[in-house]
């Protein structure tokens, strides 16, 4: 890495920085070193606007925003066996190999196109997350809820697949906002029936799913519910899977107005959060070999975070200024 020391004054940067960054070669050991000290000095920046945001000490002179969406998601990332001791992994046997990362997201919308079709304001994303239990990830994302301006939100919408943590996160910290479950996933549900029930007979797959698919961006969870169990009645079909998801579609029925939320122009797609779990997540945290401690893979999704919030000059100015 070939850096001028000189460079770097302005943003305070210590003696064993300045030697680092002006190595000309420079191992993987110091770069993951450095790496994970710039996280935990990023977490603590944006621990600083959170709690400045939720103290209401930030006011804004912006306008007020038509609609604010949150997103929750959860991604596993493969850890050292002592960071999951105790612990039995999900779908897995004995101890579990994996902690589970809860990735947010806060994105604005202003408009719709020429189809009604919901429009996400360019450059409006902001992502927080962490290796941490639902309770302190919700003050997280409610602290960056509030940092965007959610108190000039005229409409704010909760976007997750249906896990039980995001809407008691919802309803903890975002009473009154629309529940929306991710359409996609709602779908993949069905699609999860009729591989139990029709396995390789791919027509009648691809038929009943395909129905499925119409009755839910029509807004039927009803006639969904109905036909899964039409078919957990029949012989030879698997009652268990049908039960479950019979189960998960009651449960989230009134966030699955699909209709009803298009009608009023709401996106119904976390998208945005996937491919931020798969970015920030999936890429740089879950490569083959990888294992991690919790406090390492905190402050690399920090590091993460900051950048692809645009937040990146935000910090080092701050840095400079402390």
């Amino acid at each position: 890495m070939m850096s001028k020391v000189g460079a770097y004054r302005p943003f305070g940067l210590g003696h064993e920085d300045l030697y680092e960054l002006a190595g000309i070669v420079v191992s993987a050991k110091e770069v993951e070193r450095m790496s994970e000290r710039m996280g935990s000095q990023v977490e603590a920046f944006h621990c600083e606007e959170g709690v400045a945001a939720l103290a209401g000490d930030v006011v804004s002179k912006k306008p007020p925003i038509p609609r604010m969406y949150v997103c929750m998601d959860g991604s596993g990332v493969p850890m050292v066996q002592k960071e999951t001791a105790g612990r039995t992994g999900k779908g897995e046997e004995g101890q579990a190999k994996t902690r589970e990362a809860k990735l947010g997201c806060v994105f604005t919308q202003t408009s719709v196109d020429k189809e009604g079709w919901p429009l996400r304001d360019e450059l409006s994303t902001s992502y927080t997350g962490a290796i941490e239990g639902a309770e302190a990830f919700g003050w997280r994302i409610y602290q960056e809820a509030r940092r965007r301006g959610m108190d000039r939100a005229e409409e704010v919408s909760v976007l997750g697949d249906g896990a039980p943590w995001i809407w008691n996160i919802a309803d903890e910290h975002f009473p009154g906002a629309t529940q929306i479950v991710d359409l996609y996933h709602a779908r993949e549900h069905c699609w999860e029936v009729g591989r139990a029930c029709f396995g390789q007979h791919k027509e009648k797959l691809h038929q009943w799913v395909e129905a499925r698919r119409r009755e839910l961006d029509d807004g039927g969870v009803g006639d969904v519910i109905k036909a899964i169990r039409q078919m957990s009645s029949l012989p030879g079909y698997t009652k268990e899977v049908c039960d479950r998801e019979i189960g998960y579609f009651e449960k989230n029925s009134h966030r699955m107005r699909y209709a009803e939320f298009r009608a009023r122009g709401l996106s119904v797609g976390s998208g945005v959060l996937e491919a931020g779990c798969r970015t920030f997540i999936g890429q740089r945290l879950k490569q083959s070999g990888m294992h991690w401690t919790v406090k390492g893979a905190n402050n690399i999704l920090a590091l993460r975070c900051s950048i692809m919030s645009n937040r990146w000059e935000d910090f080092w100015e701050h840095r400079a200024a402390a």
